[in-house]
């Protein structure tokens, strides 16, 4: 029996179909010499099934400088897709091990040739540049995008079978909802009318739909200011430098407030802040419901707490839209706290989470695959970035903002509001601004660390926006050594294009591109990708998780109100509050879903699902990514003993890759 010269290991990719009964012929090419044709085959054995990995053992001719190989298939068998994803060869005389990542389907009698490591920039002397071409060509067809509403973010036509979710990260929220409801109980408390605000707090249970820490605190100002810090709407506050012309508040009203200080002495101090939302006016609600366009103003105090000054509900100054203050009367300026959050989380679920992390990441991890090869050092940075995304968009807006769907029923906007909401701000929405975190800080004026002290937000979410940039300018360095390299990159010159496209014209049309369509320098590019990932991963973790924290408790951050806002300062008692909020089935239902949404179901940022980077100097820079995302996690934690309130939402280790829930 002839001894063994190689042995190959053939991983198949845990996609639907993905398994084949199809034979599979290799190839193995050198610098010198090529092997024979080898049959891969195990005689009795299932080879190439779904999420399998094949070991044979082959006696061939002796090739030990494999520079790629050759694979191909035929179409015996009932089911002869395949989807491959990786083959490792060992050359048993020299000890070398050589690496092919396919991350392909594999279409019977055509010849794959990879290279070892598969990494490359496009080049016209590349002699598999064919192959290439032929591959995005057919990646064009199969990732269309387009706008689901005029003035939308584009997305893809049709979701290609690619994007599903693999067997071990099955995401059904229908069945999940019902699994909660029968495991918890919990709907045998949600018969009849509250009793008082007391009696909220008696629906839950230990475990599943626990009491989040957000019932504790929700009628403290202190908590209702931490709220613009510390939870998901985290980058919307500013630093006033003049007060909003809409807002009708006066020394005399605040200066008791203010701890004695005027309006013009708290902003020269840079202790005065505040949240102005003109855009929400006018936006579509649910049925009757209503929507206000309010003003928050907010002053930090000599304890550095960032504490509420004045709310006016809509921007007209008038007799009808007075400035609430905290000296008003208990359940009055409680009223207007409520309002002035239900607008605030709709702007929350509208945009900062589904429109600034979602539908933004969607369109560009769709030009993505259109324009860059498997083989582009780029895309195999995105990649696990991207991961269920498509997935889950098709998922969560087939579901939950689909018409008479839970934002219909849950939340005041609806689906229209939340879509008009969207369209409003992504025409202002820059990656180089809002994109950008130290710009987007410093837009707002919070940049300075010395500025609104207790930002947690920032001072997490800064430290991790610099190692992914470094992750990724020590990535670009090995493929770009010049700006002519990045000039003459067909490829990544085609993505920026697509990238600032109008979505009319097939394009993400996002604005504020470095280089506005055509990348000049590898810095350019670093601060396009350092956006994209640190969207994908660490915003969408700081919009995300603490939802249920928020919403779980609907008076410390309802989605939706019954009634009118108040229009004056009357003496209001607490069973305003109560008739204010949602119903208990519509409490029950947003509390399952943002249990739901909380949950984190994906590796940790820097633990990447799928492995694409295999060249050993890039290994390198994500061994120090990693290594890096560690020290920042372990420095998160003990400063997280201090924190009051803890912020363990940018934990690297509670920040997933990609946007998959």
């Amino acid at each position: 029996m002839a001894s063994t010269t190689h042995t190959v290991w053939v991983t198949t990719g845990d996609k639907k179909h993905a398994g084949t009964d199809a034979h599979v012929s290799v190839r193995f090419h050198g610098d010198k010499s090529s092997t024979n044709v080898i049959k891969l085959d195990k005689f009795f054995r299932n080879d190439f099934e779904r999420g399998q990995k094949d070991t044979f053992n082959l006696s061939t001719k002796e090739v030990d400088d494999i520079n790629h190989i050759e694979l191909w298939r035929d179409s015996v068998g009932l089911k002869d897709e395949w989807y491959l994803d990786i083959v490792e060869v060992l050359c048993r005389k020299s000890g070398q091990k050589f690496v092919f990542p396919f991350h392909r389907w594999i279409k019977s009698g055509y010849h794959y040739r990879i290279r070892h490591l598969d990494t490359s920039l496009p080049s016209d002397t590349d002699p598999f540049k064919e192959q290439r071409e032929i591959e995005l060509a057919e990646m064009k067809q199969l990732y269309e995008i387009q706008a689901q509403a005029p003035g939308l973010p584009g997305q893809v036509k049709n979701l290609p079978s690619d994007e599903n979710f693999s067997d071990d990260y099955q995401w059904d929220i229908l069945t999940k909802k019902i699994n909660l409801k029968l495991t918890s109980k919990i709907q045998e408390h949600f018969t009849g009318k509250w009793k008082n605000l007391e009696d909220l707090k008696n629906i839950y249970t230990k475990e599943s739909l626990f009491l989040p820490d957000s019932a504790h605190h929700w009628k403290e100002d202190e908590y209702f200011g931490s709220q613009r810090l510390t939870k998901v709407n985290h980058s919307v506050i500013r630093l006033c430098t003049a007060i909003p012309t809409n807002l009708a508040v006066t020394d005399d009203m605040v200066k008791t407030i203010i701890e004695g200080l005027s309006l013009q002495q708290a902003i020269d101090a840079k202790r005065l802040f505040y949240i102005d939302y003109k855009d929400l006016e006018g936006v579509p609600c649910s049925g009757d419901r209503m929507l206000c366009a309010p003003i928050g103003l907010f002053f930090v105090n000599k304890e550095k707490k960032l504490m509420p000054v004045a709310i006016q509900l809509n921007q007209k100054p008038g007799e009808d839209n007075p400035v609430f203050l905290p000296t008003d009367p208990e359940y009055t300026w409680l009223t207007a706290k409520l309002w002035f959050n239900n607008a605030d989380c709709s702007y929350h679920q509208a945009f900062t989470h589904l429109g600034a992390t979602h539908l933004m990441m969607e369109g560009t991890a769709v030009v993505t695959n259109r324009n860059l090869s498997r083989s582009h050092p780029v895309f195999k940075l995105l990649a696990p970035h991207f991961l269920y995304l498509l997935a889950i968009n098709s998922r969560a807006l087939g579901e939950l903002v689909s018409p008479g769907g839970w934002v219909d029923k849950s939340m005041s906007i609806g689906r229209l509001g939340m879509f008009e909401i969207v369209r409003r701000e992504v025409r202002k929405w820059r990656m180089d601004v809002q994109g950008t975190l130290p710009n987007d800080l410093e837009s707002r004026g919070v940049l300075d660390e010395n500025v609104l002290p207790g930002y947690l937000y920032r001072e997490d979410a800064l430290p991790l926006y610099n190692i992914i940039k470094k992750y990724v300018g020590d990535y670009l360095a090995i493929y770009y050594d010049s700006p002519q390299k990045i000039q003459g990159d067909k490829e990544i010159q085609g993505w920026a294009q697509e990238l600032v496209k109008p979505v009319a014209e097939g394009g993400c049309g996002v604005q504020g591109v470095p280089g506005k369509g055509k990348f000049q320098t590898i810095d350019e590019l670093t601060i396009c990708l350092t956006s994209i990932i640190f969207t994908c991963s660490v915003a969408h973790a700081a919009t995300n998780f603490a939802q249920y924290d928020q919403y779980g408790f609907p008076p410390a951050y309802p989605a939706a109100m019954n009634g009118k806002p108040p229009a004056d300062k009357s003496p209001l008692k607490e069973d305003c509050v109560l008739n204010a909020l949602p119903d208990k089935a519509t409490t029950l239902d947003t509390m399952i879903i943002t249990k739901i949404l909380s949950d984190k179901g994906t590796n940790s940022l820097g633990d990447f699902e799928v492995q694409y980077i295999y060249d050993p100097a890039a290994l390198v820079v994500v061994e120090e990514f990693r290594h890096d995302l560690k020290k920042l996690s372990l420095l998160i934690k003990e400063k997280n003993k201090q924190r009051c309130p803890r912020y363990p939402w940018l934990d690297p280790e509670e920040v997933p890759n990609a946007i998959s829930i």
